[in-house]
């Protein structure tokens, strides 16, 4: 079993697993489309979180690190998953390609935070995701924090995302003129 890890699994792993590979899957766009109550923000102050949505282009990439997940282990993890991020998502089967081409694709699992969840925000302009960034805290910490080391991952893997990195760069700035006051 494979579980595929394009938001905080990609930096924060906190249960066993046996091999790690880096690569993408095709046909999503990774958002900070999903608030967070649970974790990166509380009960009206919710954090952002990412989540994929279905992209308009089926050969965009999200690029993350997929987790073999030893046979004796995956029952605690799968329980541990499905309460880790259980604010939302569901599991999903896709298509995983290894960043090494020359070995095969194969399927994994994906959680999502699909548009039916109670905590999918949709499309949001990205400086107001942001400045609830840049403000937002909650049990698990910063949802500042959660955004740096999401973007520190896909640095470290080689990947650029847009979305993630203009958002931090208006986190930065934001962050920099509160403390400058």
């Amino acid at each position: 079993m494979w579980i595929f890890g394009y938001g905080s699994l990609t930096w924060k792993v906190d249960f066993p697993y046996c091999q790690r590979v880096v690569g993408y899957i095709k046909g999503y766009a990774r958002r900070f489309w999903q608030a967070s109550v649970d974790h990166r923000g509380v009960p009206g102050k919710p954090g952002r979180v990412v989540t994929l949505v279905p992209s308009e282009d089926p050969e965009e990439q999200v690029w993350g690190i997929a987790y073999k997940i030893s046979e004796e282990d995956q029952e605690e993890v799968i329980a541990y998953l499905d309460h880790r991020e259980k604010d939302g998502y569901h599991r999903k089967t896709v298509l995983f390609h290894p960043q090494d081409s020359s070995v095969a694709p194969w399927h994994l699992t994906i959680y999502l935070g699909g548009d039916s969840n109670p905590f999918y925000t949709g499309p949001a302009n990205e400086d107001g995701i942001a400045d609830i960034i840049a403000r937002a805290v909650g049990p698990s910490g910063s949802n500042s924090e959660y955004l740096f080391q999401l973007a520190e991952a896909m640095r470290t893997v080689g990947v650029s995302d847009s979305h993630l990195f203009n958002i931090e760069a208006k986190v930065k700035r934001i962050l920099n003129v509160c403390s400058k006051n």
